[in-house]
């Protein structure tokens, strides 16, 4: 399989130029209208003057046109940063001065933003900015560089492009903790190197239908897209606006006969407690993938007595070591709801370590901060040497290899599989205890009542140390005072939460997780409706 991230879907389109390659809310192309219209934007961003390494920043809603955009500036020999198209313009103009976009393609809703967004930035040197939409919509100040009508001047034909497998293919970025966004850079070889590994492994054909769920910006997608694109298969882009509504998910489902769904497991989450899936459903359904935070036991019970047809695995990896570095195929439905769930072995070429302070391995069955090394490493972050060094650090035993600290605290556990046990900063003492809120939160999954919870810790002044907060989204009639009469049979008084807060639904950060900060946020403020639990 190629490489190059482009190659494998120019091979496709090649072979099977009348297939359908992508598809969105009535939009299609086949590979051969990929191609060509890829082909073009990339001549017209090299005759603009985009060179090998520019990146070219992407600002528009998910759709077919966002996939050539992606394509074109790979042809380019360009890295694509994509962007929020509903994301703050302040944020948006970070982005483009901490990756020094020399160009930006845009279409949709995001053309009333350009203004502000290039305003705040401020660049000596601003983007060009191209507009691929109807012309109507686009925005006059600024005026674009260039258009959609402009590309049928240009050559059908791939441009000739130097680019090399270390040369970086995008760049994602993600939430830091000073509040300033980390730009990850991932190349074409990680990013091949999972998806050789993962094509192989799932074995996905021409003849699949792959859903793409997560937002372009979030590393899962990359996955959605080249695993599709590289096998020839059909990738079903999912509007961002049937996010919440668990039906039409399930119709999206049905309807494009899906073979393979990822998502983070929100998404599952959700499906599973408005009850949207019925036995034996979904036929043409073969994997479900799932990557980026728990998915509660409960869930996946839900999903697998329904759908025995179905393989299920579960994914894990962060963002720095390309969208995953190990799977779990789940053998068969957990008995137990609060079985923990593996995150598995890692994937060939990689290497899960679980090591202590010293960095050093923890016997099997004791708990450590994972790292992972090999190949699919990111070389860290755009143009931040200095939180590069902080996390990807020299491999003990093997200085010339590097790996990455994940802040994820897990166990090699005796069957030889790895368990993710939450992250570092989410153990705590409270009145002397060291808790898992991790393990509060398995607990809460199991209770009736609930579509959704998280519990996170703030500060408290006193012998307390750390105060347990539980945010919730309930079915009705559900009360802070029987969740804790639930808890109360499953954990020691020590671990109840002492606040609740009720909401319609938790609140979400980019990648579609929990936003923890958020929440964290809404306990400490002296205007949030907390709810005290006797």
């Amino acid at each position: 399989m190629s490489a190059l991230l482009h190659h494998g879907v120019s091979a496709q389109a090649q072979a099977r130029p009348q297939s359908l390659a992508v598809a969105c809310a009535g939009e299609r192309l086949s590979y051969g209208e990929l191609e060509v219209a890829s082909n073009r934007l990339a001549h017209l961003l090299r005759a603009a003057g985009c060179a090998r390494g520019d990146r070219v920043a992407l600002a528009m809603p998910k759709s077919p046109t966002a996939i050539v955009a992606m394509l074109g500036a790979l042809k380019a020999g360009a890295a694509y940063v994509p962007m929020d198209p509903d994301g703050p313009p302040a944020r948006q103009a970070r982005m483009l001065q901490v990756a020094d976009c020399r160009f930006l393609l845009a279409a949709g809703r995001v053309g009333p933003k350009l203004h502000e967004t290039l305003a705040q930035a401020g660049l000596a040197r601003p983007p060009r900015i191209g507009w691929l939409d109807d012309a109507a919509r686009a925005p006059a100040d600024p005026a674009p560089d260039f258009s959609l009508a402009d590309l049928a001047a240009q050559p059908a034909h791939a441009p000739r492009c130097a680019a090399a497998t270390a040369d970086l293919a995008l760049i994602l970025f993600t939430s830091g903790s000073t509040g300033a966004p980390k730009g990850v850079m991932l190349a074409h070889a990680s990013v091949a190197h999972f998806l050789r590994w993962a094509c192989a492994h799932f074995g996905i054909t021409s003849a699949d239908r792959l859903s793409q769920h997560a937002p372009l910006r979030f590393d899962i997608s990359t996955f959605d897209i080249y695993g599709a694109l590289w096998s020839g298969a059909e990738l079903h882009l999912v509007p961002a606006e049937l996010n919440l509504l668990p039906h039409k998910l399930a119709q999206l489902m049905r309807e494009a006969r899906l073979t393979q769904w990822f998502s983070v497991p929100a998404a599952l989450n959700l499906m599973a407690k408005f009850d949207v899936v019925a036995q034996g459903d979904l036929p043409s359904l073969r994997r479900v993938l799932f990557a980026g935070e728990v998915l509660p036991t409960p869930t996946l019970r839900y999903w697998m007595q329904r759908l025995p047809h179905v393989r299920f695995t579960n994914l894990y990896g962060p963002t720095e070591t390309t969208i995953s570095s190990s799977w779990y195929d789940v053998p068969c439905c957990p008995q137990d709801e609060r079985a923990p769930l593996p995150i598995g072995t890692a994937i060939p070429g990689e290497a899960l370590l679980v090591l202590d302070a010293r960095r050093r391995p923890v016997p099997p069955g004791d708990t450590g901060e994972l790292y992972i090394a090999g190949a699919g490493l990111s070389p860290g972050y755009w143009r931040d040497p200095a939180r590069t060094a902080q996390v990807f650090v020299p491999r003990p035993g093997r200085p010339h290899e590097r790996m990455y600290r994940t802040g994820d605290l897990a166990r090699l556990g005796r069957d030889g599989l790895v368990y993710f046990l939450g992250r570092a900063d989410t153990q705590i003492k409270c009145r002397g205890y060291r808790i898992e809120l991790g393990e509060i939160e398995a607990a809460l999954h199991t209770l009736p009542g609930l579509r959704e919870s998280a519990v996170v810790a703030i500060a408290s002044e006193g012998f307390q140390g750390s105060l347990i907060c539980c945010a919730y989204a309930p079915a009705p009639g559900t009360t802070p005072r029987a969740l804790r009469a639930g808890l109360a049979g499953l954990l020691p008084a020590y671990m109840l939460p002492a606040r609740w807060l009720r909401c319609e639904a938790l609140p979400r950060n980019e990648s579609g997780k929990v936003d923890r900060v958020a929440l964290r946020a809404a306990f400490q403020s002296a205007d949030a409706r907390l709810e005290e639990a006797a």
